[in-house]
Parts: structure tokens; C-alpha cells; sequence
């Protein structure tokens, strides 16, 4: 066997083994890439250096500045106000609640990012509401989950932002973020129909609608937390600002709306606000440094080719390759995170995906994290659907299996974007 033989096993299979150990995902990178640049007779200081490159880049400062925003309305009261205004939007249909659940998502996540803050905000309101108005435990819990999903892929989402700077080929985080927005719009729109269909069979009740009096008032009240999503996907359709300036301007934004305008919240807890944003980015920063040393390592190995040769050798046509490719990053999605699995598959799939198969870099980013994005409310690891339970007090194996009809609807979605790139490319083409 010979030495990048041997350092390829290392490196694959320690990083394999130390997850199983549970070893967190950063460590576990730093100890297999460490490991695999001993037996190859790697200079350790070249990795090390590129730890410190991967993290020194001016598009990452969006990250902090999304996540700090998100954080500051999710503490704010915004998601009360949001979900009063898609009550008075979709309400008065039949399961209304589960309508008025994925609209507010689809809104939330316009101004978060994240599904995990999602689920925290709107489901600890809207579970025990739609459980109290007879709603079956385990759909309000997997209609809560799954509609948060639409929050990484409906601009900003710092995994779009993660992807941007991972991807060799060029590629804009303001495309990428125009090209989420309809896939996200999409799933939303499958889960309202799904919702509509279950609350017939189910016999769910109507919403209740809200008094002619207080519309306009609901309307007003969502004005200034909708005008975060304006800020941030005009000012970068436009071309005012970048995804990083716009960032800081949707954060400041955030902060006088929430402190200053709508009050719900005393200032004093911007240092709970702080200090959750500094856990997040830290663990997302050090994956990222991690990542990029891992990458590094994979290149110097030439596994990325040597997979893309192994994947081209099973079969040359297209929607083979990318059904293949969708089912391994499902798998991978049921058993690891979402932004590591973006740092480290990126580089082992693009060669294929957009160098053999000609895919645009948008079209890729946006198919790989609504993969992804699934995985987030998928057993054993899926943080949402943990987050979704726990807040509606329902075991997980349960709520997985009377997820199944939400489980279909996601993974039709997902292959209707990946052979229609016109869906996710639309918008992106048309700004130009």
C-alpha cells in the first residue's frame, strides 16, 4: 500500500470513526486531517496557515451580521406580529392554523436565516395553539419542522453565504440568495396544499378570522419587521450594497426596530442576544477553518478526482449522476449537520456536478442545501425536528413516521429543482 493510499484511509476513515465516537464535527476534522498530513509527510504549519485563510475572508462578516440580526427579532416580539399577519392572509381556510404556520415560516425565515430559530420563535406560539384548536400533536409538530426548513433557502441564509465561499468556481452570494427565493416559495406553497388535503381528510377546524377593525392595524404592526427582507433583498438585487453591507444594515436595522421602536424587550437583554451569536459563530467559524484544512488535504490526496472518476464510471448519464448524488447527500443529511456537510462535500462534488455535468454554481448551491435542508428535520441528528419535538413534547420516532406525506413533498420539490434549473435560475438571470 502506498503512502497516499494509506494517508486517503486516515483521513477518510478517522474522520468517519471519530464521529461515531461522537468527537465534534470540528475536532474530529482537525484530528484526521492532522493525522493523514504525518503519514503523507505533510508540513503541518502549510495546514495550520490555511486554517487561518480560510477564516480570513471580508465576505464571511455577513455571517455574524445575519445571525446577530435574526437573533435580535427572534427575541423581539417579531414573530407574534408575523404570525397575526399571515393569520390574515391565509386564516380563514380550512386548517387554517397549519397555513398560517407555513406562511409565518416562510416570512420568519426571510429575516433569520435559520430553521433551528425558526422552530424556537413561531413554534412555541403556534404548537400549543394548533394542539388547543384539535390539531393532531404530531402535525403540529411536523408541519412546524418542516416548513422552517424554507428559512436556509429563502435569502439571507449564511449556509448560502458558507457554500459562496467554499465553491472553486465563481460564484455570487447575491445569485445565490435570488436564486433560493422561488424553491423556497415552492415548498412552501406544496406544504399549504398538502396541509389543505390532510385538513379535510382530518377534518381540522378553520382559523378564526380576524375582526374587520383590527386589519389594518395587523397590517402596520408587520410592516417595519417585513421591511428587514426588503432591506436585504433589494439592497443586493439592486446593487446598493453588498451581501456583507447589507448584513450590517438589515443588523442595525434590526436593533432599532426591536429596542427602540416596538419595545417588547428591555435593552438589557442584548447581552443574551450577544452571547448566543458569539456560540453560533464560533462554532461556525471553527468549522469553517477546520473545513478548509480538511479540503486542503483532500486536494493534496487528489480524492475529489478520484471519486469524480469512481461516480462517472458507474454511469454517464446526467439525471443518473445527479439522482445518485441527491440520494448520498440525503443519507449524509439523515447522520450530519448542514454546514459541515456543505464545507466538506462541496469540493468532492463540484468537480462533477459543475465541471463534468456543467451545472451553474447557483443551480448546485441552492440543490445541495434544500437537500440538505431536509436533513434538518430528519432522525437521528436533525437539530429542527429535536427543537420541534422538544417544544411540542412528542417523542421523535413517532413524530418521524407520521411525517412521511412532509418527507414526500420535500423530496419531490428537491428533484423538481434539480432537473428544472429554470426554477432556481429565473430570478438570478432576469436581474442579470
Amino acid at each position: 500500500m502506498d503512502t497516499n493510499t494509506l494517508a486517503t484511509i486516515v483521513l477518510l476513515g478517522g474522520f468517519v470513526v471519530l464521529l461515531m465516537l461522537r468527537v465534534p464535527v470540528s475536532f474530529s476534522l482537525i484530528i484526521a486531517t492532522v493525522c493523514s498530513a504525518l503519514v503523507a509527510g505533510e508540513k503541518l504549519t502549510l495546514l495550520m496557515r490555511n486554517m487561518v485563510l480560510g477564516v480570513n475572508n471580508f465576505s464571511l462578516l455577513s455571517i455574524p451580521f445575519f445571525i446577530l440580526a435574526g437573533e435580535i427579532m427572534g427575541t423581539g416580539g417579531i414573530s407574534k406580529r408575523l404570525i397575526d399577519f399571515s393569520n390574515l392572509c391565509v386564516g380563514w381556510m380550512r386548517g387554517g392554523l397549519a397555513m398560517v404556520n407555513i406562511l409565518a415560516s416562510m416570512l420568519f425565515g426571510g429575516i433569520s436565516g435559520s430553521a433551528v430559530a425558526d422552530v424556537s420563535s413561531l413554534g412555541t406560539v403556534l404548537i400549543p395553539m394548533m394542539k388547543k384548536q384539535g390539531y393532531d400533536d404530531d402535525f403540529s409538530v411536523g408541519i412546524t419542522v418542516t416548513s422552517a426548513c424554507q428559512g436556509v433557502l429563502i435569502p439571507p441564509s449564511h449556509n448560502m453565504v458558507i457554500f459562496a465561499l467554499v465553491c472553486s468556481a465563481p460564484v455570487s452570494i447575491g445569485g445565490l440568495f435570488m436564486g433560493g427565493m422561488i424553491p423556497g416559495i415552492l415548498l412552501g406553497l406544496a406544504l399549504m396544499v398538502l396541509s389543505y388535503f390532510l385538513a379535510i381528510r382530518r377534518k381540522y377546524p378553520k382559523g378564526d378570522p380576524i375582526p374587520r377593525g383590527q386589519k389594518l392595524k395587523v397590517v402596520l404592526n408587520a410592516i417595519l419587521p417585513l421591511f428587514t427582507i426588503v432591506i436585504i433583498i433589494g439592497g443586493v438585487t439592486l446593487g446598493i450594497f453588498t451581501a456583507t453591507e447589507s448584513a450590517a444594515i438589515a443588523c442595525l436595522y434590526a436593533f432599532i426596530v426591536t429596542f427602540f421602536i416596538i419595545r417588547e424587550v428591555k435593552l438589557r437583554v442584548m447581552g443574551k442576544v450577544l452571547k448566543n451569536t458569539l456560540k453560533t459563530l464560533a462554532i461556525v467559524l471553527t468549522l469553517i477553518a477546520a473545513a478548509k484544512a480538511f479540503a486542503i488535504m483532500m486536494t493534496t490526496l487528489r480524492i475529489p478526482e478520484t471519486i469524480t472518476a469512481a461516480l462517472i464510471g458507474i454511469t454517464s448519464n446526467k439525471y443518473l449522476l445527479l439522482l445518485i448524488i441527491n440520494a448520498l447527500l440525503l443519507f449524509l443529511g439523515c447522520i450530519m449537520d448542514m454546514a459541515p456537510l456543505i464545507l466538506i462535500m462541496t469540493p468532492i462534488l463540484e468537480p462533477v456536478i459543475v465541471g463534468t455535468l456543467g451545472m451553474d454554481p447557483i443551480h448546485f448551491g441552492v440543490m445541495m442545501i434544500f437537500n440538505l435542508a431536509i436533513g434538518l428535520c430528519t432522525p437521528p441528528v436533525g437539530s429542527a425536528l429535536f427543537v420541534g419535538c422538544a417544544i411540542g413534547r412528542t417523542p421523535i420516532e413517532r413524530t418521524s413516521i407520521h411525517m412521511m406525506p412532509m418527507y414526500a413533498v420535500m423530496v419531490v420539490m428537491l428533484f423538481v429543482i434539480t432537473f428544472v434549473p429554470q426554477i432556481v435560475m429565473w430570478v438570478p438571470n432576469m436581474i442579470g
